[in-house]
């Protein structure tokens, strides 16, 4: 007798598993345990096989029917279900492999050892955030040019250019990384050059003129707000680093002795040791903050913790505090600053953009360079100190080493 639903419903579990037939081969197997599941029984090539169709009440008596006829009809034909069943499993199971979210995790986890933090984080957020959701599952040489284009024009329209940019440079960067490990063949980005609208170039705001310099760093030594956090600002324009490797200074990594601050490679953007030399003003700013901080790991702790590091927006904050907008000076606006003062004081071009830590176009001699024109920098550095203090303290504004050549 055929099975229907009263009799599905009304099998109880025995202390043995038993079997309800339906039709065709098909039937319920009941377990001990009270687990309902659809099996099939065929014989292929005189030999007798099993295939599971799923459990009762996820797969219903209908669809049990569906796939013991879709078998059937298979056999008919001369093939094995329970091979075709094996084979479709090892091609979704390649699939998820080789989704275009698969892929990327791979990417980036092969290249977070090169990247910092908070690159890996930015890279891992953008693609999860405006990818992964629509072609992520899909499987990366099935994707097309059209199918991305969907995706990056979704970014456009919220109105945030720069991120539609970064999002298809990843996007590229993960294509090639697929093709050089043959799970496709062709980089769809390539044929969507030119489908974004130019972005407007990022500048970080800053402060250059010298008589509003002398006033931002009169404001800061008045600073009332969080000693750290005044310390914090007091450093910044004297050592120019960027905001997230001045907020994860750690004190092991101050000589005083040798008048730097030693930055490990994995704290850079381009991954490279980078020497800060210290000026005597650095060096008295570091010690008042020692007595304060010095117990502990970072130089600029949490407020509310010292085993993390200050928030990213500390900084910020301290010079919202002191009445500069956004639009005026930021930390990261410090770096510009030097670099425009020192370039107009006749430094060496190549000291400043290594003190900068800018982008070294080899990587190799970027990692062997890193006291590269380290006797100028000191001296630099030591001159720049000096320079700003008379500005904080109102001397006439004069140029410093003005007669030295480029």
């Amino acid at each position: 007798m055929p099975l229907n639903a009263l009799i599905i419903k009304s099998a109880k579990p025995k202390d043995k598993k038993y079997r309800l037939s339906d039709s065709g081969g098909l039937y319920m197997e009941v377990t001990p345990s009270g687990g309902k599941l659809w099996r099939m029984k065929y014989r292929f090539l005189k030999k007798e096989k099993l295939l599971s169709f799923g459990a009762f009440p996820i797969v219903t008596l209908k669809e049990a029917r569906l796939y013991r006829d879709e078998a059937k009809s298979l056999l008919s034909k001369g093939i094995d279900p329970s091979v075709v069943k094996k084979e479709l499993k090892e091609s979704k199971l390649a699939a998820s492999k080789n989704s275009f979210k698969a892929v990327t995790q791979e990417w980036i986890s092969k290249n977070s050892t090169k990247w910092s933090s908070s690159n890996t984080n930015n890279v891992s957020k953008r693609l999860e955030q405006h990818v992964f959701p629509h072609i992520g599952n899909k499987s990366i040489s099935t994707i097309t040019a059209p199918d991305l284009l969907t995706v990056i024009n979704r970014i456009e329209k919220t109105g945030t250019i720069y991120t539609a940019h970064k999002t298809l440079q990843n996007c590229g960067q993960v294509f090639r990384y697929a093709m050089a490990t043959a799970r496709c063949t062709t980089d769809p980005t390539t044929a969507l050059k030119g489908a974004l609208p130019p972005t407007q170039p990022k500048h970080h705001a800053s402060i250059t003129d010298p008589k509003k310099i002398g006033a931002l760093l009169r404001a800061i030594n008045g600073y009332e707000g969080n000693f750290i956090t005044q310390c914090a600002l007091k450093l910044a324009p004297l050592v120019f680093v960027r905001p997230g490797e001045l907020r994860h200074a750690e004190w092991q990594e101050v000589d005083i002795e040798k008048a730097e601050w030693r930055i490990p490679a994995e704290k850079m953007k381009m991954k490279a040791v980078h020497i800060v030399p210290l000026s005597k003003q650095a060096i008295a700013i570091l010690e008042d903050i020692y007595t304060v901080t010095g117990h502990g790991k970072y130089v600029f702790p949490s407020v509310r913790t010292n085993t993390r590091p200050m928030s990213e927006n500390t900084v910020n904050a301290g010079l919202r505090r002191l009445g500069y907008t956004k639009e005026e000076i930021t930390g990261h606006g410090f770096r510009s600053m030097a670099s425009t003062l020192l370039n107009e004081q006749g430094w060496h071009w190549d000291a400043i953009e290594r003190q900068l830590a800018h982008a070294e176009r080899n990587s190799i001699r970027a990692a062997y360079n890193y006291a590269e024109h380290l006797p100028e920098r000191i001296k630099m550095m030591q001159h720049y100190a000096d320079y700003l203090d008379g500005l904080a303290n109102g001397a006439d504004i004069v140029s410093i080493n003005k007669n030295r050549k480029t």
